[in-house]
């Protein structure tokens, strides 16, 4: 049969036809992989300045109940032993972002300007298809990188009619930096809802950072309450080197009562009190000057009869520090309850907005804090109270709702655990490990000992610097620098560390392994400085 002149090109058409169709369905599967929304969980990190884990219901109840916060407990896992690596603002920062400690990620004190060309986990999320935002507490005096939106806190921020750094500039919100925060953060969230790509947004307040100034809501509320002392309010340091008997951080002599006990510097000047740092005076006015007539108003009605009591008493020696110290919990406290609200009003709109089930939550402290205990507060030590921090994760649908896992874990973890928990690939150059098998209910093999190592000295507070480790039962540290003193702690025998047991002849082979520990991780860590003793 004799082929018809177009045989050809009809099969060629047909073939062409055919490689057509394919293509074009690709471009269709290509495209429906386009539309589809990625189901990654989003991430929400929420970060207060200096929240003490004792003043955190889920964990201790005597002070103040935290019903939001504690949510993210019952609902999720609570961290019994949290801790950081450097406790201080802005070193715990830069190793929550980078994952990695303090002398390779260059923040070792709150001097220093933060590496933004870095490595962080935000950078890597974005470029691995998530949204990134960042909204509050920044301090790392650098602009953010690695984030599609940033509004932060030009270094500590004010509490009243706070500025904001922006990428336009900065810009004044007026009210209450802890409701601005969560605005802020909410309003993101909706405003990018809607997009294919999932979301993690580092929400962090200032609250309850110094100077402790509450919402007038919670300024009426708390200085009417009274709070139990700590047992070691009194301390005298017997039985410890001279490290904490040298720290200037003690309520009774160090804490000021104009700045941070809200006493007007003219009442404090006339009954004998010296604040002995100058910007306290300052600070006090400069407080009152960023409030709005109705808050000031209000302000003045709750302190003005407070400062008319404080002169009338004149309280001298141990009732000096007492009364210090309850003016201390009012206003720390209160400034708590704030976020506390906020915190509830966050997890509210994720669930009115269908959001809660695929996202994870967590909330942690940049540091522990001293809220008394051997007579202190602030931080920076790594005694206990400074050391350890709050952390609860909610990951639902993963993470046993009501779970409390006891494992050493470290803000050193952070990165590597959203990084993780986001299907991206943890960076060898990380020094932690991810929570992800921990939130799983997993048993792991898991790390026995954590090292810690602070800077900041000579500085603010005379915080000697030291580094040291600690196990599940004991903690050895190592102040130098100007000092080369060695303190041991039983941790079960002696959980307020007042009994330094270094020399005791009955933890010689306690001591022994201790030091070999410490060695071994401070090589595990890559921190190889020699320690100079001045």
């Amino acid at each position: 049969m004799k082929k018809s002149p177009l045989a050809g090109f009809q099969g060629l058409y047909a073939f062409n036809s055919l490689v057509l169709l394919i293509a074009l369905s690709s471009c269709g599967e290509t495209k429906q992989e386009e539309d589809k929304a990625d189901s990654r969980p989003n991430i929400i990190f929420i970060m207060s300045d200096d929240h003490a884990y004792q003043a955190l219901s889920a964990y201790d109840d005597k002070l103040i109940q935290t019903p939001n916060i504690d949510r993210l407990a019952e609902e999720g896992m609570l961290f019994e032993h949290a801790y950081v690596t450097n406790s201080i603002c802005a070193p715990s920062r830069a190793v929550i972002l980078t994952g990695k400690h303090s002398h390779l990620n260059g923040m070792m004190d709150n001097s220093v300007r933060f590496d933004s060309t870095q490595m962080t986990f935000p950078k890597l999320l974005q470029e691995n298809g998530y949204q990134t935002a960042i909204v509050g507490k920044w301090h790392l005096k650098t602009q953010p990188t690695g984030f599609d939106y940033w509004r932060v806190l030009p270094d500590q921020g004010h509490y009243y009619n706070p500025e904001f750094r922006t990428p336009e500039g900065l810009v004044v919100d007026s009210g209450y930096v802890t409701d601005i925060i969560t605005d802020r953060s909410i309003q993101w969230i909706k405003d990018n809802k809607e997009s294919k790509k999932p979301f993690m947004l580092m929400y962090q307040h200032k609250a309850p950072h110094r100077e402790w100034s509450p919402k007038e809501e919670h300024f009426r509320a708390f200085t009417q309450k009274e709070f139990p002392e700590p047992a070691t309010l009194f301390d005298d340091y017997a039985g410890r080197g001279t490290a904490a008997k040298e720290a200037e951080m003690r309520i009774s002599s160090h804490m000021g009562v104009t700045y941070d006990n809200k006493i007007n510097p003219e009442i404090a000047e006339k009954l004998g009190h010296k604040d002995f740092i100058y910007w306290y005076k300052n600070g006090y006015y400069e407080m009152l000057a960023r409030m709005n007539p109705s808050t000031r108003a209000a302000w003045d009605e709750v302190y003005g009869p407070i400062n008319e009591e404080f002169e009338q008493m004149n309280p001298q020696g141990d009732a000096l520090t007492s009364w210090k110290y309850q003016r201390y919990m009012q206003d720390y406290l209160g400034s708590i309850a704030s976020v506390d609200d906020n915190v509830g009003r966050l997890l509210d709109f994720l669930e009115e907005e269908g959001l809660a089930e695929n996202t994870i939550v967590i909330y942690t402290s940049d540091q522990g804090f001293y809220l008394g205990e051997h007579g202190w507060f602030d931080k920076r030590f790594m005694y206990e109270e400074s050391f350890r921090t709050p952390l609860l994760i909610r990951w639902p649908g993963v993470t046993q709702p009501g779970s409390v896992n006891g494992q050493l874990v470290q803000n050193l973890d952070f990165a590597e655990t959203i990084l993780e928990a986001a299907q991206v690939k943890i960076p060898a150059e990380m020094q932690g490990r991810s929570l992800v098998p921990l939130l799983k209910g997993e048993k792991v093999d898991w790390r026995k000992a954590l090292y810690y190592h602070y800077y900041e000295y000579p500085g603010i507070h005379a915080v000697k610097r030291h580094n040291g480790i600690r196990t599940d039962r004991y903690k050895l540290i190592h102040f130098y620098y100007d000092v080369d003193e060695w303190e041991l702690y039983d941790l079960e025998m002696d959980p307020q560390e007042m009994n330094n047991v270094y020399e005791d002849a009955a933890y010689m082979e306690v001591r022994e392994n201790m030091h070999e520990k410490l060695i071994e991780l401070m090589h595990e860590y890559k921190d190889e400085v020699k320690v100079p003793t001045n």
